[in-house]
């Protein structure tokens, strides 16, 4: 099971890396909303519905149609609280999207910076006209026509220019618990770094330290918050999580055991072996030879 899950991402992973951007409707297609890699994709989602959005440390509730920007280096995560729940999600690289010169970095853009405020509320009339953007883009995307890049870059930039002409909504409420909300924030980003895809691209987040500087925290104050709130230390959350990755990666590819250890950060296989085994009682070879 767990191995089919990990092909299912891979493959839509892989289709939308060498596209740049993928459009689809989230009743039609609700299983790629969760498998997209967001370490690499922005998102732009329009739906309908009755959700709450935990985005950094802020929490929205929406009831309604909302316009929701999601930058992948800012964690966040959506509850669905409605039975009804409608709309469509675009995802596209930076790379894909400033080929254009005239494109500035989306790090500036007062939606997905960080500080910025991912979240509009939708009037019926509005939803309407969005709605035929996202509807043209799904359309569009399935022709071969020459300038079809150019085309949905500008479909992109125009549902960004239309979200400029709104009133960012501010019905948010941040989380009374300062730890409560830096350990949240933790927990999400360290689960955005997993699953591994590829042996060539390493995990780059892998100490306390590199973590509070994502997060622009001191190391000492993100260590108190989440231990305070977990019982448990930063530390002992990431090598959790690492010796995960690992065994599902030795259970269920067939990179070999050096290539395991550099995705994962060691930078050499024995570092990464004694890991293993001071943490799981058992060396990775063993434990793939258990798995055939």
């Amino acid at each position: 099971m767990e191995n089919t899950k990990r092909r299912r991402v891979s493959e839509f992973n892989s289709k939308l890396k060498l596209k740049g951007f993928n459009v689809f409707q989230i009743e039609e297609d609700g299983q790629a909303t969760r498998v997209y890699s967001r370490k690499d994709f922005y998102k732009i989602c329009l739906t309908t519905g009755k959700s709450k959005i935990h985005y950094s440390d802020r929490s929205f509730e929406t009831d309604g149609t909302v316009l929701f920007f999601g930058n992948p280096h800012i964690p966040y995560s959506w509850e669905t609280l409605s039975t009804s729940y409608v709309g469509y999600t675009c995802l596209f690289s930076e790379e894909f999207l400033i080929a254009s010169e005239r494109n500035d970095s989306l790090q500036q853009s007062p939606f997905f910076k960080i500080g910025g405020t991912p979240i509009l509320t939708i009037s019926v009339q509005q939803r309407d006209f969005l709605n035929s953007l996202f509807q043209r883009m799904i359309e569009e995307q399935k022709t071969d026509y020459s300038y079809k890049d150019d085309l949905m870059r500008n479909y992109i930039n125009l549902i960004i220019h239309e979200a400029l002409k709104l009133q960012p909504s501010e019905n948010y409420n941040q989380r009374k618990n300062a730890s409560g909300r830096i350990a949240s924030v933790f927990l999400e980003l360290l689960e955005r770094q997993f699953p591994i895809e590829s042996a060539d691209r390493p995990l780059q987040l892998k100490t306390a330290q590199d973590y509070a500087a994502n997060l622009n925290l001191h190391v000492n104050y993100l260590n108190r918050a989440v231990k305070q709130v977990t019982g448990k230390p930063t530390t002992a959350h990431i090598t959790e999580r690492i010796v995960t990755e690992a065994k599902a990666l030795l259970q269920h590819t067939d990179w070999n055991i050096s290539e395991i250890a550099y995705a994962l950060g060691f930078e050499y296989p024995t570092y990464f072996n004694n890991f293993f085994k001071r943490m799981t009682g058992t060396n990775p070879r063993a434990l793939r030879i258990e798995a055939v």
